[in-house]
């Protein structure tokens, strides 16, 4: 386990819950390896009903000393990170507890685009809406769900919401005619942070951005300007980007001018550009094991996301986070160390800094992206929206020039519509969450079909009337789609479709 080490509990009285806590934990990791069948809704319920008996236990304890920090608060973060993907896997994505991990991901990557110190705008945007849809799903979860979870929630969001605020005060100063050229820069500025950690350096890439950065700085300056770093060392480019980061870090609190911001924000890009061009990937070999470590987790979560929808288990992600936590808060005062806690240098700091918060941003993509489907339901509703995927191109280009063209939908939807019983997908007799999402899919790929259908049949009707030399010629007239009785939306009780076929032969 990759949780980070803390003291064993002082208090006698919060051991006990410290070892129900740590058996609980060992059942829910053990569920999450065994791959071998579904999760069940009502085994993540039963977990999570013993966390909230324990954490109450635990804050009567703790009522004179809420501050308090040991072994017993890791093992229990660890506990609601599980059940929290837990309810994600089983498909209460939209309920109170399946928040935890989300609204944690969320604070370190808060954290870690105040430290870097550049972000884009609809970076905050974005974490803002998802943090008012948490919210929401808070309040609607009060009837139902343990207020200490609740009160726990709230508490994160608000610290979430204090870091968000100040991010948007380091924006507040750019005007909004100057924001595509922040918006430009940073996405500069991120692009070659990347070339920095590739396994070979992409120089051309790098010289690329580099001639771009001089144009900028020539259209921003209103003349040909020289670099002024060309001819500086390598520790001299290192300070001067150290302070530009510093000034960076302060323009939300000292009000800097909005052209000024954008001028260090360039002047930070044509600094970076050469620093890494100098180092070209070479860290000092006190961190070349950090280094490996982070970079083998950003790959394994970037290969992850590109298959998430047929091969994510929510709670995979757990093992994930668990490393990445122990990288972050291993840090001392935000530096990272070697082995004999001596700190990293600038250029490792950031190529550091960028790797772990690359990772944190993949697992925030993934927790965001997360259907409200159980993991039961999931090979169906992958299957559907694929085919929603291919109808929808099939209608973009043109729709069919007959109904036997949609022969190859209509007869998966049917066997997929098959696999219903008394109007539900039931998984080894159980009912699994999201039957209303797979449903509506599939209700839409049928409204789909047969609109497609009759699009057809409207064209070969019209064509009908225009003669054909040819028609008399016909052996055998083409297959045709019967027409249907009700529409896909009228589905509830597995009524004829319209979609099976009838062969009519002259």
């Amino acid at each position: 386990m990759d949780s980070p080490a803390f003291k064993a509990p002082v208090d006698p009285k919060e051991q006990p819950i410290l070892d129900k806590l740590l058996y609980t934990r060992d059942q829910l990791f053990l569920v999450k390896q065994d791959k071998t069948k579904y999760v069940k809704s009502q085994d993540v319920v039963g977990y999570y009903e013993e966390i909230c008996k324990q954490v109450e236990v635990l804050n009567e304890i703790r009522t004179s000393k809420p501050l308090e920090q040991n072994r017993l608060d890791t093992v229990l973060d660890d506990c609601l990170q599980l059940i929290s993907l837990f309810f994600m896997t089983v498909g209460k994505c939209n309920e109170a507890p399946a928040a935890y991990s989300l609204v944690s991901t969320i604070n370190r990557l808060l954290d870690h685009l105040k430290e870097a110190a550049f972000f884009l705008e609809k970076d905050i945007i974005g974490i803002d809406q998802q943090l008012t849809k948490i919210e929401e799903s808070v309040e609607l979860g009060r009837p139902h769900h343990h207020d200490v979870i609740l009160t726990l929630l709230e508490a994160r969001i608000a610290t979430c919401r204090e870091t968000l605020k100040e991010l948007r005060q380091m924006l507040a100063p750019i005007p909004e005619d100057l924001m595509p050229l922040h918006e430009k820069l940073v996405s500069i500025l991120r692009s070659l942070s990347g070339c920095n950690t590739r396994s070979k350096f992409p120089t051309h890439e790098v010289q690329d951005f580099q001639k771009q950065l001089q144009e900028i700085s020539n259209e921003f300056q209103g003349r040909s300007v020289p670099d002024p770093h060309q001819n500086r060392s390598i520790e001299e480019r290192l300070q001067e980007y150290a302070n530009k980061i510093r000034s960076a870090s302060i323009s939300g609190t000292n009000q800097m001018p909005g052209r000024e911001i954008i001028g260090d924000l360039l002047e930070r890009n044509t600094l970076w550009s050469h620093i890494i061009t100098t180092r070209q990937g070479k860290l000092d070999p006190r961190f070349h094991e950090q280094f490996a470590h982070l970079n083998s987790i950003r790959i394994q979560l970037e290969k992850l996301q590109l298959t998430q929808a047929w091969s994510l288990r929510e709670t995979d992600l757990f093992s994930f986070q668990r490393k990445l936590n122990k990288v972050d808060e291993g840090r001392v005062h935000g530096n990272f160390v070697d082995d004999k806690g001596q700190p990293a240098e600038l250029y490792e700091q950031r190529t550091l800094l960028y790797l772990l918060r690359r990772s944190y941003a993949f697992i925030y993509q993934m927790l965001t992206s997360s259907e409200p489907v159980s993991e039961a339901l999931q090979p169906i509703y992958n299957q559907l929206s694929t085919l929603r995927k291919c109808l929808v191109e099939v209608k973009r280009s043109g729709g069919v020039s007959s109904a036997r063209e949609l022969y190859p939908y209509s007869m998966k939807l049917n066997s997929l519509d098959n696999m219903r019983h008394d109007g539900k997908f039931v998984v080894n007799g159980d009912i699994p969450e999201g039957q209303a999402t797979v449903t509506a899919l599939l209700h839409e790929c049928f409204d789909m079909a047969y609109d497609l259908r009759n699009d057809a049949e409207q064209e070969k009707e019209a064509g009908r009337d225009t003669p054909n030399e040819d028609d008399d010629d016909e052996e055998e007239r083409p297959v045709e789609l019967k027409k249907p009785t009700t529409t896909p939306s009228q589905r509830a009780d597995g009524a004829d479709t319209g979609l099976t076929r009838t062969v009519s032969v002259k």
